[in-house]
């Protein structure tokens, strides 16, 4: 009476989640290193509200915390890009990659906003304060579809209107950079520390053997 023809994963937005192999000792020397950029610079304001933002593009410093996380960074996109395309090798991309180091004290947060320009943007937990109750710590995803309330009776996670989670330290969190997300004010005492990072993907330079060259016969 009815046979499936196909089922397909329309306007589908992957939200992906790594950990970091023995991300304890990267936790400790990156606090560190935090500590002494915050305290050479006052930071800049962006979508942060009540902590520090730092200056400039982290990755560039030749720090070996900062550059062992460069390299987790790029391990996920790439991998993340994988589970998206089949035709797509990532290895053949260039990638440019921008990051920042966040520090919220006891009610900072990060308003709503986006990445516009950028492919995926992640964040890696530095340190996330424990909580028992409450939205602390936690960061949240909006739908970016609209007219999508009549859907709420049905009670699917794939037409849901905001997914949040609370990542732990040595986690890293991958999503496409246009979706709208913000971070919950720290109600812990300690303060939450994340990096966060944006990459840009573009066709990488072919050589002439690989586009096939010239064909003067």
């Amino acid at each position: 009476m009815l046979e499936p023809i196909a089922s397909e994963r329309l306007f589908y937005t992957p939200l992906l989640r790594f950990r970091v192999h023995d991300h304890e000792a990267l936790d400790e020397a990156l606090l560190a290193h935090g500590e002494l950029l915050r305290g050479t610079s006052e930071g800049v304001a962006k979508s942060n509200r009540g902590g520090w933002h730092s200056e400039g593009n982290l990755f560039d410093d030749p720090a070996d915390p900062v550059q062992t996380l460069r390299e987790a960074a790029v391990l996920s996109v790439m991998e993340a890009t994988r589970s998206v395309t089949s035709k797509v090798d990532p290895e053949k991309l260039e990638m440019k990659l921008f990051a920042w180091m966040n520090m919220n004290p006891t009610g900072g947060f990060n308003a709503p906003h986006t990445h516009p320009g950028a492919h995926w943007s992640g964040v890696y937990y530095v340190r996330q304060p424990k909580v028992e109750t409450g939205n602390s710590g936690m960061i949240e995803f909006l739908d970016p579809r609209s007219d999508l309330p009549n859907w709420r009776l049905l009670q699917s996670k794939a037409f849901r209107p905001k997914r949040k989670i609370r990542p732990e330290a040595g986690e890293i969190v991958l999503f496409p950079s246009y979706l709208v997300h913000w971070v919950y004010p720290n109600e812990a005492g300690g303060e939450r520390v994340t990096i966060a990072f944006n990459a840009t993907l573009r066709k990488g330079q072919t050589t002439d053997a690989e586009s096939g060259g010239d064909d003067d016969d």
